[in-house]
C-alpha cells in the first residue's frame, strides 16, 4: 500500500469520515466523544489540517483503516475480514438516552461459545457496558434495560405470578404489572470499565 497523506490539507473530508466511522450525526457528538470544546474542532475544521491525532484514536476506537479516513478510498473497517460485530451505541444519563456511535466488538474475545444477539444494542450507564438483546420472545428472570415512566436504566427482573414482576437495582424494589413497564431488551453481556 502506497498511502500518500497530505498533512497541510484535507482535514475537513477526513473529520467528517471520522464522525461518519463513528456513527455520529453532528460535529458536537464527535466534540463530546473526544473530550475537546465543539469550538476547539471548528477551528480544526477551519484551519483544514490533516488531524492525525484525532484520526488515530478514531482507528483505535472504530477499527476504521487509515486508508478510508485519509482519502476516503479502500475498505472503511479493518475488521472487515474479522468477525466483528458493529453495535450502535448509547449513553443512559440520568434515565435519558443519548446517542453515542458505534461499538465495534470481536465476537471471539467477547461471545466466545455464546450466542451472538440478533439485534444487539449498546448501553452505557455510569461505569458499566451493557450489550443488550433486543429480540426476544418473553420476560424472564435476569438483567433487563427497561423504561419506567420515561426513564430508562438496567434493572433486574424477577417474574412472580400472574403477569407481575419484581423490579430491583438502584433503588428500592418493587413490583408493578409487566405491561405497566416498556421491557427494551435483556442484558446479554456485561463490561466494567475502570
Amino acid at each position: 500500500m502506497n498511502l500518500q497523506i497530505d498533512f497541510s490539507k484535507g482535514g475537513n473530508d477526513t473529520l467528517d469520515r471520522v464522525i461518519e466511522a463513528y456513527g455520529f450525526k453532528t460535529k458536537v457528538a464527535l466534540a463530546d466523544h473526544l473530550g475537546i470544546a465543539s469550538s476547539s474542532l471548528a477551528n480544526r475544521y477551519k484551519r483544514d489540517f490533516f488531524p492525525s491525532d484525532i484520526v488515530v484514536r478514531c482507528m483505535a476506537d472504530t477499527g476504521a483503516t487509515l486508508e478510508w479516513l485519509a482519502t476516503g478510498s479502500g475498505p472503511k473497517f479493518s475488521g472487515d475480514a474479522l468477525d466483528v460485530l458493529r453495535i450502535p451505541r448509547q449513553k443512559v444519563v440520568d434515565g435519558l438516552v443519548y446517542d453515542s456511535g458505534t461499538l465495534m466488538l470481536d465476537k471471539d474475545t467477547f461471545l466466545p461459545g455464546k450466542t451472538v444477539p440478533t439485534s444487539p444494542l449498546c448501553i452505557i450507564e455510569g461505569l458499566k457496558m451493557f450489550i443488550i438483546e433486543k429480540s426476544f420472545s418473553e420476560v424472564f428472570d435476569g438483567e433487563w434495560l427497561v423504561e419506567i415512566e420515561g426513564k430508562t436504566s438496567v434493572k433486574t427482573l424477577t417474574r412472580i405470578p400472574v403477569k407481575r414482576v419484581r423490579i430491583s437495582g438502584t433503588g428500592a424494589a418493587f413490583d408493578c404489572a409487566i405491561d405497566d413497564i416498556n421491557v427494551i431488551g435483556r442484558v446479554a453481556l456485561t463490561i466494567i470499565s475502570g
